[in-house]
């Protein structure tokens, strides 16, 4: 089958299987923005699905089947597929439909970051053709600087994750805008799977338990093999997931680089740091890990101190390492990081706070700090709770910043201090607001 063929092939496939009714999600994307939509995230955390839920708004709004033009290249046929052959979509969609001029047509461009030079042919579709373009990736490339330079600031950014809490609800049926104690209750029931489970839609719908963990293994080593390996040309697939699973199993404590080359060297192995630093960076360009670094008013010092990474979904953390004995509490800030990322506006940042004691997450814009977030299990333990109130203090007083939140599994309270108000909040409620 020719390039083109296939092209004819997915568009017609596409074509056939709208409408498909879909989970409503919290992003959005707009129909008629005149703009290149990207939509980027992580490998199956639903940015297919977002662009499957506007073609279900403009078929709303009128818009023919006949007028969707959907390409996965996700797809062992394109495997050879060059910048070249970009125009062969425009003669592919010509001759099927004639009568359609491509001003009409909205193009659906899948994991396109796979084919080397897609950015010109999109920048010339949309300058020349058509202003309907949606494009989606598993790769923080589609979000650099050198990809807006290369089409000339017209895309407007989203950015895809696994399910919220919220939509986790939404998805397992549990209304979370009931105040009666039976849903409340349910709601409470939920965080604790959603924390363990994580937030993959085929995941969270799938029943059996054997199924997800194979599905979670599936998306780990796509990442592993596809999206790595075959991406950037890596080899060594054995070192790749021991660096992954081994910052993995450090999430909420700064992670050493070092530490990991020697142990690596310690087993009789070769190995350069600058391996295992490319290894970690491009790791957080596929959004399956996510690193944070040390808050310091200094740009050296703060780049200079070890980093903390995070994992992009629990459920797929736990598939692929054993259960510890402190996965609780990991989890659970995990999870807490990962709502407070999905909240983060393009001009914030986030890093962690060490001093004499520690604060989770800083949350700071160019110009101050705005919020201070704790995380902590269970603070019924006198020492727990003298720890974690001393720890945002310390960072209060660093930073400035006088609003603090300590957010909890269960416990609820606000505490006076000096420096401002301290709001404990159990997790249920502070994942819902």
């Amino acid at each position: 089958m020719t390039i083109k063929e296939t092209i004819k092939s997915l568009i017609a496939l596409k074509q056939q299987e709208i409408p498909i009714a879909y989970h409503p999600r919290e992003v959005e994307l707009p129909i008629d923005s005149n703009k290149i939509i990207t939509v980027v995230g992580v490998r199956r955390c639903g940015k297919s699905t977002l662009m499957e839920l506007c073609i279900e708004h403009l078929l709303k709004a009128g818009v023919s089947p006949r007028q969707i033009a959907w390409i996965g290249f996700d797809d062992e046929r394109f495997d050879t597929m060059q910048a070249s052959d970009f125009n062969v979509i425009l003669e592919a969609y010509r001759e099927m439909f004639p009568d359609i001029p491509i001003k009409d047509v909205y193009f659906f461009f899948d994991e396109i970051q796979r084919i080397e030079g897609w950015e010109l042919f999109v920048l010339r579709l949309s300058k020349h053709y058509s202003k309907h373009i949606f494009i989606s990736g598993s790769n923080a490339y589609m979000l650099s600087e050198e990809l807006n330079t290369a089409l000339r600031g017209w895309p407007l950014e989203y950015r895809e994750y696994p399910l919220s809490f919220k939509e986790y609800c939404h998805f397992k049926g549990i209304a979370t805008n009931s105040y009666l104690e039976q849903d409340l209750a349910r709601i409470r029931t939920a965080f604790d799977e959603f924390v363990h489970e994580g937030g993959y839609p085929e995941v969270v719908l799938e029943h059996s338990r054997v199924v997800k963990d194979k599905l979670l293994q599936g998306y780990f080593n796509a990442m592993i093999f596809r999206d790595l390996m075959e991406r950037y040309k890596l080899s060594n697939p054995e070192r790749i997931k021991y660096v992954i699973k081994r910052l993995m199993a450090g999430i909420s404590k700064p992670a050493s680089i070092n530490a990991i080359y020697n142990d690596i060297r310690s087993q009789g192995r070769k190995v350069t740091k600058d391996d295992l630093y490319d290894i970690a960076d491009k790791t957080c360009s596929i959004f399956l890990l996510y690193k944070v670094t040390k808050f310091d008013p200094s740009f050296k010092k703060e780049t200079s101190a070890l980093p903390k990474y995070y994992c992009v979904d629990n459920g797929l953390r736990q598939s692929v390492l054993l259960p510890g004995r402190d996965d609780d509490g990991i989890l659970f800030e995990n999870a807490v990081f990962l709502q407070l990322l999905r909240n983060l506006s393009d001009s914030e940042k986030m890093c962690y706070f060490q001093g004499e004691k520690e604060c989770d997450f800083v949350l700071q814009t160019a110009t101050e700090v705005r919020e201070l977030i704790q995380v902590c299990w269970d603070m019924s333990d006198k020492e727990t709770r003298e720890r974690e109130l001393g720890g945002i203090r310390e960072a209060a007083l660093i930073t400035g910043c006088n609003k603090m939140t300590i957010v909890t599994h269960e416990q609820e309270e606000d505490v006076q201090d000096d420096l401002g108000i301290i709001h404990i909040v159990p997790a249920a409620k502070w994942f819902m607001s």
